[in-house]
């Protein structure tokens, strides 16, 4: 049985049909290593990919499944409610 790489099992855009897009940042000239790591967390975190590889560490029941998504769903529900009443 072979294993594949850990980046193939995460849902990252595509470009064509089996190329994964992977984040990438470019460090400018003279810019502090610090700031361009954090702009390269920052996107990887908007993209999801962080949450993504955290929850693929462990083997996640079907119970802790259905958990994470009502979760999810309740969170995106709220915020829903919050911007329809704030206009």
């Amino acid at each position: 049985m072979t294993h594949r790489p850990f980046w193939e099992s995460l849902h990252l855009p595509q470009k064509k049909a089996g190329e994964f897009y992977m984040p990438e940042v470019i460090v400018r000239k003279g810019e502090p290593i610090d700031r361009a790591l954090k702009r390269l967390k920052s996107k990887l975190d908007t993209e999801g990919i962080l949450d993504e590889v955290r929850r693929l560490r462990a083997f996640e029941t079907p119970t802790q499944r259905t958990k994470r998504k009502a979760k999810a769903n309740a969170k995106r529900a709220k915020a829903k409610i919050r911007f329809v009443l704030s206009q």
